[in-house]
């Protein structure tokens, strides 16, 4: 079982956002940007979900 949990919701102007909350409340990630739709955000998780299982980690510093 997930320790995290995706949440959509509408910001301030009405756009549609996710972000993924810990089990503590911690913001693990978010959309970074508004969609015009609830469907397009969550598209936007799932295309996180399915894009990124076994994304590298690199720097960029250095």
């Amino acid at each position: 079982m997930s320790n995290a949990t995706f949440e959509v919701y509408t910001d301030a102007a009405g756009q549609w956002r996710w972000r993924l909350v810990h089990d503590n409340g911690n913001v693990i990630a978010d959309s970074g940007e508004g969609y015009a739709s609830r469907q397009k955000a969550t598209q936007g998780i799932e295309s996180v979900k399915g894009n990124a299982p076994d994304a590298e980690v690199v720097d960029v510093d250095g």
